[in-house]
């Protein structure tokens, strides 16, 4: 996951002990989702399931199957640890993933894992292969300000690397999520106004598609693929095992958090929404509207720049109740951010895309009252660098929208079920205020017309490049693209 749920739990101060709601000891009860995609249809469909020993053969790494020690699958949402793959394989190297796909093709589901975040619960196949990359997870520094990072990077060894050279890449902040999922949905975080999202800047990316084949695309070599993974969705094209980036200068910034209480919240919204349009690239921000019976909120954000530069910006807003404002390096920033560290959290979430100010902001606070204080609506900001670039020229479609909305409930995993018809009422609410839009890295599997909303008129496209690189269906999910 992005930056946003680390964010939140930050500045809400919910990051530490009691932030975590463990699994518990009866199995999960997964939120329900769509019915899964029909059976390819191809001419040489192979009969039987994979040949376990052949692939066990083949690895360089390590094939787990169930029952053997530390065969292990759960990811970093514990709703979703009722899902069982029939095998992981924990892959060394690009060869690996190939003899994973070449074993398995048409014969189990295939999805690969990185920092296991998927907030559906995709990268672990119910009695599928889980392609584990999480040795593959290499970062080296090029010459010409890019870095190298393996598929089963996270963002947290990413940035830590490029530290030590005054260099950083433009992503969230939550460290265990992998840099791969990131970038192929997008990559919203708190440089996005300033300099675009993170898949704005992958320079290639090695893949292994669903015939069996390790390509590179890049803007000079399989375009249509390299077009497709910058915002067309993790899991849809192929495996990613090596990307390469254009990084930035980690410049000082100031970080600062603004608190505001019940009754405060609409107006404050209101007043945001104008500010953000008109503020500078050098500033991100997001507004927190937290549950409860009278909804309260916060702002956070980041400025590219001293903190003298911020304080004639943050006076333009309504006035706080408290006010946190910090000049800090760029590594110092991400750890505000990042909170403390969180191994696993059970929630539901999904999201809507704000194309244009909400008219009224009362009624998105209002869809938030009554609701659990563990529940969150989360408005990140784009703009800036974000809509510098056409909706047409990368996969992600939403270039001109104001801001990304998550609707973000925590919840046992015992109560998902419940949890997530009230997220829903949350999400289909303000959906009714901003439109049918979502941000496929939030990806919900009760979405109404997902596809759409997550690619608009990308998504003609995206079927047609599905259809080239995987016809058989090889990496078919609930929610992958149609083809």
């Amino acid at each position: 996951m992005c930056v946003d749920r680390r964010e939140f739990l930050k500045v809400t101060g919910l990051a530490g002990a009691g932030a975590v709601l463990a699994a518990c000891s009866t199995p999960a009860t997964p939120v329900p989702a769509p019915p899964p995609s029909p059976a390819p249809s191809t001419s040489s469909v192979p009969s039987g399931p994979p040949d376990w020993a052949t692939l066990r053969s083949r690895l360089t790494g390590r094939l787990v199957l169930p029952g053997e020690e530390s065969f292990t699958y759960q990811g970093f949402n514990p709703v979703w640890n009722g899902r069982t793959p029939a095998a992981v394989a924990r892959c060394a190297s690009a060869e690996d993933v190939r003899a994973c796909v070449e074993v398995a093709r048409l014969r189990a589901p295939i999805a690969a894992r990185a920092g296991g975040h998927s907030y559906a619960g995709y990268s672990s196949p119910e009695n599928g292969l889980q392609v584990d990359l999480s040795r593959l997870a290499g970062v080296e520094v090029l010459p010409g300000n890019q870095v190298r990072v393996g598929g089963g990077a996270t963002l947290g060894e990413v940035s830590r690397v490029l530290a030590a050279s005054g260099r950083c890449l433009p992503v969230g902040t939550c460290p265990t999520v992998g840099v791969a999922g990131l970038t192929l949905g997008g990559g919203i975080g708190i440089l996005a106004r300033k300099h675009g999202l993170t898949c704005d800047h992958l320079v290639s990316a090695q893949v292994v598609t669903a015939d069996g084949r390790l390509v590179t695309a890049s803007a000079q070599q399989e375009p249509d693929l390299f077009w497709a993974l910058r915002g067309g969705g993790g899991g849809n094209f192929g495996i990613v095992t090596e990307l390469v980036f254009a990084t930035v200068p980690a410049s000082a910034v100031t970080v600062f958090t603004l608190h505001y209480g019940a009754g405060a919240v609409a107006d404050l919204l209101g007043s945001w929404q104008g500010w953000l349009a008109q503020a500078p690239g050098e500033l991100w921000s997001n507004v927190v509207v937290r549950g409860g019976a009278q909804p309260t909120c916060r702002v956070n954000g980041c400025f590219v720049g001293p903190a003298g530069g911020l304080t004639s910006l943050l006076n333009d807003l309504p006035a706080p109740a408290s006010r946190f404002v910090q000049a800090q390096s760029y590594p110092q920033a991400t750890q505000y951010f990042a909170g403390t560290g969180i191994e696993h959290e059970s929630f539901v979430a999904s999201s809507r895309i704000v194309r244009e100010p909400i008219a009224d902001p009362a009624k998105a606070v209002d869809l938030m009252a009554g609701q659990s204080t563990e529940s969150y609506l989360i408005f990140d900001g784009l703009g800036g660098a974000v809509a510098g670039i056409a909706p047409d020229a990368t996969a992600f479609p939403h270039r001109s929208a104001l801001a990304c909305a998550q609707i973000y409930f925590k919840t046992p995993p015992e109560g998902a079920t419940e949890t997530a018809r009230a997220m829903g009422q949350v999400r289909d609410g303000l959906g009714a205020l901003v439109g049918a839009t979502g941000y496929v890295n939030y990806i919900d599997p009760q979405l109404p017309n997902w596809a759409e909303a997550y690619y608009g008129t990308n998504l003609a496209r995206l079927r047609e490049v599905a259809a080239k690189y995987d016809p058989d269906r090889v990496f078919a999910f609930a929610q992958a693209v149609p083809r």
